[in-house]
């Protein structure tokens, strides 16, 4: 099999045995979430109810804030109790809504089952998307319906779906693959019938050879669809990354977007919701999120309510054997790391590590060697070191003429320097300084 891939790029262990063979199980309905308002790139919901108003699964509780933005629904049924900032996967704290109901009672609103779904047209289509809020499942959380309406001057010829997954520890891609793909197809066509594109691919790395095999086999007698094996290497999975390893196309750098190599990129667990969404005018109140780590009693790939409390994820999955030394929302390499379990899970939450203290601990930094190392690994092409070095000696020009505001913070620099620079805070110091100039010269 000849395996596609990109220039650069490391090679972090997976650890996908943790959880790889653990089947999706259905969580059990929390009796409290906190709807987050902003889970996606965009300007935040804005709450439609108050405190004390009853709620049902499914009910929108607050509207989009703008075109690039997403309405939120409830997960459960109950009552608002709450509307005030608690703790977000990022690490900091938003506003959100809290909703408490009694963990029995779940009365959805507005489902249906519409057969005849691809015979909509991509108008209405869209609107579903939007009215079901659904966003970029695999971290970025952009508006779907947004990512869905390029412009007219730049067409869309291919739909590539990321299965990737290149993240260490995380499955839960994965496991849809093997247990929804039939969906995940299904999602494909409506996005492909949406930008009107004639090709679609569903990239996956080689270290899922059962999820390449089930796919392929179910788009076999679809001329028009494919199944490309990719290189095990991080960040396979990126998306100018995967575009140039599935299509030999090269997407510009200095902010070039995926529509300038006629190509829109979704998630897979997107293109089930989107199926989900035009098909049954399901909104995305639930998601797969992996729970694992080295200390994780009984790794577990759940279907979780969003707003669902990741201190009842991580108790779902039998607590943990030692002591913890660190919990990361996402993966190891992008995720971020919360000082809280009592942290509501979001429609981009992936994955949810748990490390013990030696896990967690990085070596004392030291002075750059000047290897290259991260030179080589880089994806993008930048010159790491140089940014490290620009942001010592407050040099943002040369940090930025060194490609700072390209950086994708995948990490690769960071998990190969043999001097254990944290290079990722040097970036986003830097990203922050030149937006500060920037801001000024205007």
């Amino acid at each position: 099999m000849s395996l596609k891939t990109f220039m650069g790029g490391a090679h972090p262990h997976d650890f996908k045995e943790f959880s790889k063979d653990a089947f999706i199980e259905e969580f059990p309905l929390p009796k409290k979430v906190i709807i987050q308002l902003s889970q996606h790139i965009g300007a935040p919901s804005k709450p439609i109810v108050k405190v004390g108003d009853e709620v049902k699964t499914g009910q929108v509780i607050a509207e989009a804030g703008g075109f690039v933005s997403i309405p939120m629904h409830s997960s459960i049924t109950g009552k608002v109790t709450k509307i005030v900032k608690f703790p977000h996967p990022a690490g900091n704290s938003q506003m959100a809504i809290e909703i408490t109901g009694d963990g029995k009672t779940d009365d959805w609103v507005g489902l249906i089952d519409e057969k005849d779904y691809l015979s909509l047209s991509p108008e209405e289509m869209k609107k579903r998307i939007l009215e079901a809020g659904v966003c970029g499942m695999g971290g970025a959380g952009f508006p779907t319906h947004v990512k869905l309406s390029p412009p007219a001057d730049k067409p869309i010829d291919t739909v590539i779906l990321n299965g990737v997954e290149c993240e260490p520890f995380l499955t839960a891609d994965y496991r849809i693959m093997l247990e929804q793909a039939e969906d995940i197809i299904k999602g494909l066509k409506i996005i492909m019938k949406i930008v009107k594109a004639d090709k679609g691919i569903i990239g996956i790395e080689a270290n899922k050879p059962d999820a390449i095999k089930h796919l392929s086999n179910l788009v076999s007698k679809e001329s028009n669809l494919q199944v490309v094996a990719l290189k095990v290497k991080y960040p396979q999975g990126a998306e100018k990354q995967l575009i140039y390893a599935a299509t030999k196309r090269r997407v510009p750098n200095k902010g070039g977007l995926p529509m300038e190599a006629k190509v829109v990129v979704q998630n897979v667990g997107t293109a089930i919701a989107v199926y989900e969404a035009v098909a049954k005018k399901k909104p995305l109140i639930d998601r797969v999120i992996t729970v694992t780590g080295g200390i994780v009693k009984n790794p577990k790939n759940y279907r979780a309510r969003i707003g669902t409390l990741y201190s009842e994820l991580l108790e779902g999955a039998g607590g943990v054997s030692e002591e913890i030394g660190s919990v990361i929302s996402g993966g190891p390499m992008m995720g971020f790391a919360i000082p809280t379990l009592e942290t509501p899970m979001t429609k981009g939450s992936s994955g949810l590590l748990i490390f013990n203290d030696q896990q967690a601990k990085r070596n004392q930094e030291m002075n750059c060697i000047s290897c290259a190392g991260c030179v080589n690994v880089c994806p993008m092409n930048l010159i790491p070191n140089m940014i490290v070095r620009a942001t010592k000696y407050d040099d943002w020009a040369m940090a930025e003429k060194a490609g700072t505001m390209d950086c994708m913070r995948c990490g690769s620099c960071a998990y190969v320097c043999p001097a254990n620079i944290n290079i990722l805070q040097y970036v986003d110091i830097a990203k922050a300084k030149i937006f500060e100039e920037r801001k000024k010269a205007k």
